[in-house]
């Protein structure tokens, strides 16, 4: 039943969009069936094929699914509300440690790079029609790229990693496909995925990067492309080992036609190595963004893969934004010459702060996963309560909820605010926010 809402409309867009709008303002609720097709029609006066038409729509926007002779309803988590609605709101006085961001004290000044790069006097004004990749930008991420084992390709540039991921999914796929998904995962891709009309299938994660036996059953199941994060997971703080890398390019040996993309966002403040799975397919993507070493606002990723991929990507760029300003490829360039980050330091100060928090969770019977990044997960067995009761102690921490499909409950915490004063206080607010105590694994 719809209770007292009522679908209004009489083409096929206006259908849509008014259940899309009822979704986005909690008229129709998760979880809420919508009227059978030739129902609505009849109560509309519309043909039964507007309605069919309208129900498609919505299910290639992620808003509604349809479970056979169970009829259709509003998706568990409607790509038009997205899971930022499950953000925690943080009160007067509390220490919010549910965002993500990192620690500002270890990001460089934008603007000196900015205004160097605009004076670049000898530089022609940029014009339509000029090359997207400023050559030294592309020479210096290929030299990396190289040194990092990642196969030679083209160079794309776009506006962050998400960005570059949506891009390469719509250049290779179509409304109805599935994607293989870290579970947990990265809450702003779940939320993308079925807004581009795709579907995901669950891929359980640990400490070392996405299980190979989840990955083959995903994919023999018919999943066509495959996302992984290669280090500082987000939320479980995951990087992929040189055997795990083994056993994933092992599984895509057998499936040759899969999209692989590989999501880097770590470079930069993670002192782990690098264990690329690209090439082990035939199309393939490698992104690595500026965001998390450099500043969110640096809305800058490198993106190189095999020539269609990219090929693809950088034309759908040129019938879009055209290209990401090359001011901004040039200062992060200089960024990058100058060195305005010290790598291997601010590693190690995230580094220690993870530790320090996984370490005194342990000494209290508390499991917790935090391998490299800047986020600590903690499994908890009920998720509402731990994050109440970390609220009502002063801490706020960000529910699973926004990174899971399948996998258990859990808590992330970014470290990136911690001292090390912090850590016995809110070591001992999680243990008693937590108890009893949950398994080790997290998917």
């Amino acid at each position: 039943m719809l209770g007292e809402y009522r679908i209004r409309g009489r083409g096929a867009a206006e259908i849509a969009a008014d259940v899309e709008r009822a979704v986005g303002t909690g008229e129709l609720q998760p979880g809420q069936p919508l009227p059978p097709m030739r129902d609505l029609a009849v109560r509309l006066g519309v043909n039964p094929n507007t309605v069919a038409a309208a129900y498609r729509t919505l299910r290639e926007r992620g808003v509604i699914e349809t479970a056979g002779r169970r009829g259709s309803r509003v998706r568990p988590k409607p790509a038009t509300t997205g899971r930022e609605q499950l953000r925690v709101e943080v009160p007067a006085g509390a220490r919010d440690l549910s965002t993500g961001n990192p620690d500002p004290a270890l990001l460089p000044r934008l603007a000196p790079a900015l205004a160097a790069a605009a004076g670049q006097g000898d530089r022609r004004p940029v014009r339509y029609g000029d090359e997207p990749v400023d050559a030294d930008l592309a020479r210096t991420a290929r030299a990396e790229l190289d040194a990092d084992g990642v196969p030679p390709g083209p160079l794309a540039v776009t506006s962050g990693s998400l960005d570059a991921i949506e891009r390469i999914l719509t250049a290779h796929l179509r409304p109805g496909d599935t994607v293989a998904v870290e579970d947990p995962g990265w809450g702003s891709l779940l939320d993308l995925i079925p807004a581009l009309g795709l579907q995901a299938a669950p891929v359980g994660v640990d400490d070392e990067g996405p299980r190979a036996a989840e990955l083959r059953r995903a994919l023999e199941s018919g999943a066509r492309a495959l996302i992984v994060t290669a280090r500082a997971q987000n939320p479980t703080g995951a990087s992929v080992t040189a055997t795990r890398a083994r056993a994933l390019r092992a599984v895509l040996r057998d499936h040759p036609e899969t999209l692989l993309v590989e999501d880097d966002h770590g470079h930069g403040i993670v002192d782990l190595p690098l264990h690329p799975l690209a090439g082990a397919t035939r199309h393939w993507a490698f992104v690595r963004s500026a965001a998390k070493a450099y500043g969110p606002d640096l809305r800058l990723a490198v993106l190189a893969g095999d020539p269609v991929t990219v090929d693809r990507v950088r034309g759908r760029l040129g019938l879009g934004p055209g290209w990401v300003s090359l001011l901004l490829q040039r200062a992060v360039v200089r960024l990058w010459a100058e060195g305005a980050v010290d790598r291997a330091a601010v590693a190690r100060s995230y580094g220690a702060r993870r530790d320090a928090l996984v370490d005194a969770l342990a000494e209290r019977g508390v499991g917790a996963h935090g391998r490299s990044g800047m986020n600590v997960w903690v499994p908890v067995p009920d998720e509402t309560g731990a994050v109440a009761r970390l609220l009502q102690s002063g801490w706020a921490v960000a529910p699973g909820a926004r990174f899971r499909l399948a996998s258990r409950p859990g808590v992330r915490i970014t470290i990136s605010p911690l001292t090390p004063e912090d850590i016995t206080p809110l070591a001992d607010a999680i243990a008693t926010a937590v108890r009893p105590s949950p398994p080790r694994a997290y998917a």
